[in-house]
């Protein structure tokens, strides 16, 4: 990789194993309730997620996590390499990075889930008249269905940043009930250096874990396959 673009770089960069940190909330169906008997909550059994595959430029070999929530109603995914950068101290190559992370779900049997919102998070230094994009697409192995979405930034900015996807209830993208799918998200940071000076300035945008604080939650809905019993 290359030399640290700036000293404001240096805090969104962790050399290392990355470590991860859990939090969500349940999203239930319409009419459903939390009391007891008036609807599924969450899985009573818990979900099992493992990595199979991760390519990328944005995530060298052990530099992304992934854990599941005590309540299996999030799971969460850490990087400590992932930066997109232009100007001074970059590459080439640099402008762009990107992240696909293939899944494995194990999920109890007689329930099916979909991704129902995720929270990115990361810091990012854009000069004036540069530009930056974080975006995101989810889809199951071998579904022809794909959500995506992006979140553009526009410099001058130096400063921490968020990103929310959220999906209506009625537009999730379920896995399909009793075949094992792999989950596929693929990520990306982009910077475009615009009007701003790459011979004396350096801009960029990162989406990693500097600290508890930074990290990307996938939170999940949950329902009951149409034969449970089966």
């Amino acid at each position: 990789m290359s030399a640290k673009p700036s000293r404001r770089a240096s805090r969104a960069l962790v050399t290392g194993g990355a470590t991860v940190a859990l939090a969500g909330s349940t999203l239930l169906a319409p009419g459903t309730s939390t009391a007891a008997g008036g609807g599924i909550v969450a899985p009573p059994d818990k979900i099992v997620i493992e990595i199979a595959t991760v390519n990328g430029s944005g995530c060298p070999a052990g530099t992304a996590a992934v854990a599941v929530s005590p309540d299996n109603t999030a799971f969460t995914v850490t990087y400590s390499n992932y930066l997109a950068q232009v100007g001074v101290g970059s590459k080439p190559t640099d402008f762009r990075k990107n992240c696909q992370l293939n899944l494995v779900v194990h999920v109890p049997h007689g329930f099916t889930y979909a991704v129902a919102s995720a929270d990115y998070r990361g810091y990012a230094h854009l000069e004036r008249g540069a530009s930056a994009i974080q975006k995101a697409s989810y889809y199951f192995q071998g579904s022809p269905d794909t959500a995506a979405r992006q979140h553009p930034f526009n410099g001058p900015f130096d400063n921490n940043w968020q990103a929310t996807d959220q999906t209506d209830w009625g537009q999730l993208v379920w896995a399909p009930c009793g075949v094992k799918r792999n989950f596929n998200i693929n990520t990306e940071l982009r910077v475009n250096a615009g009007t701003s000076d790459t011979a004396k300035t350096n801009s960029f945008i990162a989406m990693d874990s500097t600290d508890g604080d930074i990290r990307t939650v996938y939170r999940l809905a949950w329902r009951e396959c149409p034969d449970r019993r089966g």
